[in-house]
Formats: structure tokens, sequence, C-alpha cells
């Protein structure tokens, strides 16, 4: 569940960011259009969890987020350019600083609004129940 999350939200600020970039220079909100923009950075998405290996830890910023967010940009513009479309340097610049602001962001405000959006384990959670229970009497003193 965590990775499907995780993934999903990657997709989702891919998203996020072709459509605002898209509706910013007037070039429509149409399904074949985001599809055509985002497929590159999709792409480059998918080989970032390839290397990093993100279903392993796919909450952490570490290298995963870092690994998975670089790779998106890179990829994606390379993959732009086979595909005939734009890749000016100011392009480049707002993508590295969007796309790092949201596949990051989510993962540092995933660890800050709790642990169960963290990279918890079955070991984790073990230990968190048994540490969490009161032992017998142990309210009795004092």
């Amino acid at each position: 569940m965590q990775r499907a999350r995780a993934a999903a939200l990657d997709a989702a600020c891919i998203i996020v960011f072709v459509v605002i970039g898209r509706s910013s220079h007037v070039e429509g909100l149409s399904l074949g259009g985001v599809a055509r923009t985002s497929w590159p950075f999709l792409v480059g998405a998918a080989v970032g969890w390839a290397v990093a290996r993100a279903w392993r830890r796919p909450m952490d910023m570490v290298p995963t987020g870092i690994v998975v967010w670089l790779a998106t940009v890179a990829v994606g513009m390379v993959l732009r350019v086979v595909a005939g479309q734009g890749t000016a340097a100011a392009f480049v610049a707002v993508a590295l600083g969007f796309l790092g602001l949201e596949i990051l962001g989510w993962r540092a405000l995933a660890r800050v609004v709790g642990p169960r959006w963290g990279n918890r384990t079955a070991e984790d959670d073990a230990y968190a129940t048994s540490s969490s229970r009161v032992r017998p009497g142990a309210g009795d003193r004092p």
C-alpha cells in the first residue's frame, strides 16, 4: 500500500507540474495535451524508482526522493528532446525547482504529518505495539 501511495503521489506531482505549466502558457488542458507533456517525466520517475529501488523505502527523502526527482527531470528532458519538445534552460530550471519542491516536499510533509506515512516495517509495528503496552503493576508505583 505504501509503495502504491508513494508512486501515485510522485505521478500526481508530475501531473500538477504539467497542468500548471500548460495552463500558464495557454496550451490548453486537453487529456491528449497533458499526456503528451507528462509522459517523458513519468518515464523519468519510473527510471528513478528503478535506480533508487524505491519500492524498498518509498517514503525516504534520501536517497529515494532525490534520485526520483533528479531522474524525473534528467530523463524527462532527454525524452522531450527525442520527442521534439522544448527544453529551454529556463524550463529546465523551473522543472528542477518545482518538481524538487513537490517530490521532496510531500516526503518531508509525510514525515511531519504522521508515522503511518513513514517507512514503517512489520518490526517497527511490533516494537511500537509491545513498547506501548502498560505492564501490570507499573501504574501502582508513585
